[in-house]
């Protein structure tokens, strides 16, 4: 209530015509003094000429400072530019008075007047140190009477670098901000003991809950540009066990215009602690790939798909079409399109097994490429599903395949998963099937069929971060498969480069791999989560072990067995060799599949245990049709490593 008061009283009494009554009348004081000064703080001057030459000067200060607009601006947010205002205004002033004097010596309009250059000179140094001194100690106490009145949190920042020191900018600089800088923190020893700001930097040895709780610090702000992930990993992960809350600063290219917001500093986010460097791609050959070239998208409401839809847009396409079924999922995504402004493109609700409809599409905007997207993934509603899932992953992929190669397309990109390889669930053995079909195809024509094949995408729709999210909220437990399960994972926006790079690079039949780097500890990855959420485990959220569902596997794989890679221009994307294929006999069984599948026959699982043999069910009902098979475990090796 105090704060708002003092704010309004403020906003309403401090208008700029008092801003400028207050300038006028500490300049005068400044012309006094710079007498005093010249004279040895002595009155050995004529002070009745004086108090003469004194309205003349103020004159003269109130025409220059109006041409100047100095005391426009607003005394709480003096910066840089407003002192350069006031620099002007003073020069202006002394110029003019310079100029009256010499006129009036050397014409005469008033008698016996004049001023000395030497106080003229004076007057401006000592006016401008004033001036300047008195915003700042406006601005000060304003903001100190602010802050007297509203609850602190003190914060530390980490990184005493340029970035550190605009983070300390954008939380102080902001009157409704509660926070306190109350330090740095930084490795270079050159930099330990010293000062920036009036705030001191210390060394990585004060990172201790002692420091913190004595400091009684809320937050600690990294603010460090390029950071090596397994070092960020290590600082984070030494402070969640503190009552404290970890937040980042974004990279500067996501600052907005430059400058950084207060509003841009986030919670940690445990995309921000893979234990891998971050994927670059330099000499890209994407803009090459899409420029003028009409591209359509399927799925392209998805996780993946919207991610290639946005980065596309960065491009400069001919148009770009986006396909999917779900209507305000596409809505959505449209709606963000246009507010970001990129016009140039058509949402199109459509569903790709329907083949007539996709036809007219591909008639009308006679695509070169189309990246492929559209698909069920979630393993454990596909596995008591393989009606819908061969529908879409294997049917949907056959009529868009077809269309493409009919149509003449230059380059189909099709979006696989490392459920593909080994497959022990019905989702990964469409997809597997589908990747087949995809390398028939490759015979036929002069389309380019290009598979792309990756993990676990974090913080895609079903994925396991989102799901971890919420349990946190609802207050727990969170639920984890097996202590032992592991995943390889990737952002959306990494996932979505590497498939826009694999296809400009492919040449046609190729399954490109890309490095997920290590695999992530499914339980180490939900202790980490509660931990960034400012909770402790097991005491405020417990983790419930639920046992693996129908069709998963403890570890996934990128290579399949007999398989292994070439490497490729970039060092993430590597192109598997794979095992040579009867390509008759798979279009005549995808084919077959297709048809029986249409009928609801029931052996359909079977027939696809029969194209991709490596199929063996796990944990699943569908065991029972791998009676010949032995059943898929991970090796003795794999198990030991596995182990906590």
């Amino acid at each position: 209530m105090i704060q708002n008061y003092l704010t309004d009283t403020v906003f309403r009494y401090s208008s700029k015509w008092l801003v400028l009554a207050i300038d006028l009348v500490i300049f005068g004081v400044a012309f006094i003094l710079s007498y005093f000064i010249r004279f040895n703080l002595t009155l050995n001057f004529d002070v009745d000429m004086l108090f003469v030459q004194l309205p003349f000067v103020m004159c003269i200060t109130l025409v220059a400072f109006l041409i100047t607009g100095s005391y426009k601006g607003i005394i709480r947010h003096t910066g840089v530019r407003d002192v350069y205002n006031l620099f002007n205004a003073i020069c202006l002033s002394s110029i003019l008075s310079i100029f009256m004097v010499i006129v009036n010596r050397q014409f005469g309009f008033i008698d016996n007047f004049t001023i000395p250059l030497s106080i003229i000179i004076i007057h401006s140094l000592v006016g401008f140190v004033l001036l300047t001194a008195s915003r700042y100690v406006f601005k000060s106490i304003y903001y100190n009477l602010i802050n007297k009145f509203k609850a602190t949190k003190n914060v530390l920042i980490y990184g005493a670098g340029e970035s550190g020191i605009l983070t300390h900018n954008a939380i102080t600089n902001r009157s409704s901000t509660n926070a306190k800088v109350v330090g740095y923190v930084d490795d270079d020893k050159k930099k330990n003991g010293k000062f920036i700001n009036g705030v001191k930097v210390y060394g990585n040895e004060v990172l201790t809950e002692s420091f913190i709780l004595k400091k009684d610090i809320s937050e600690v702000i990294f603010s460090v540009q390029n950071v090596d992930p397994t070092k960020l990993r290590e600082l984070v992960e030494s402070l969640v066990e503190f009552p404290v809350l970890v937040k980042i600063v974004p990279p500067v290219e996501d600052w907005i215009n430059g400058e950084l917001r207060l509003s841009q500093i986030k919670q940690v986010q445990i995309e921000d602690l893979l234990d891998r460097a971050p994927i670059n791609i330099t000499n890209s050959k994407i803009p090459q790939e899409l420029r003028d070239r009409v591209v359509i998208v399927t799925g392209g409401a998805g996780s993946i798909g919207s991610e290639l839809v946005r980065q596309i847009c960065k491009f400069q396409y001919k148009s770009l079409i986006i396909v999917d079924q779900a209507e305000s999922a596409l809505y959505d995504l449209q709606q963000e399109l246009k507010q970001n402004g990129h016009f140039n493109f058509m949402a199109i609700v459509a569903d790709i097994r329907d083949k007539n409809r996709m036809n007219h599409i591909f008639q009308e905007y006679k695509p070169n490429l189309v990246f492929h997207a559209a698909a069920y993934k979630h393993v454990p509603l596909m596995e008591y599903n393989s009606y819908e899932a061969i529908k879409i992953n294997i049917a949907g992929t056959k009529v868009i395949a077809d269309l493409s190669l009919n149509h003449k397309v230059d380059k189909f990109v099709f979006v696989s998963t490392d459920k593909a390889v080994n497959p022990s669930n019905v989702m990964g053995a469409t997809k597997r099937i589908a990747e087949m079909y995809i390398s028939c195809m490759q015979q036929e024509g002069k389309t380019k069929f290009i598979t792309t094949r990756f993990g676990n995408v974090l913080g895609s729709n079903g994925s396991v971060i989102p799901l971890f999210k919420k349990q946190i909220e609802k207050g727990g437990p969170l639920t984890v498969t097996d202590k032992n399960v592991t995943r390889f994972f990737m952002t959306i926006p990494e996932a979505s480069q590497l498939v826009l790079e694999a296809g400009a690079m492919g040449d046609g039949g190729e399954i490109f791999l890309f490095d997920m780097g290590e695999s992530v500890k499914i339980f180490n990855l939900a202790q980490n989560m509660i931990k960034l959420s400012g909770l402790r485990y097991p005491e405020d959220i417990d983790i419930k072990i639920t046992g693996l569902r129908p069709g998963e596997k403890l570890y996934e794989e990128l290579l399949a067995n007999g398989e292994n890679t070439l490497p490729t221009y970039h060092k993430k994307i590597m192109i598997s060799k794979v095992r040579e294929l009867n390509y008759s006999e798979v279009r005549s069984n995808v084919d077959e599949l297709c048809v029986a599948n249409m009928f609801f026959k029931e052996d359909t699982v079977r027939l696809m245990k029969k194209i991709v043999p490596e199929y063996v069910s796990n944990n699943s009902e569908l065991c029972k049709l791998d009676e010949n098979k032995e059943a898929k475990k991970p090796s003795a090796t794999r198990d030991q490593v596995l182990q906590p």
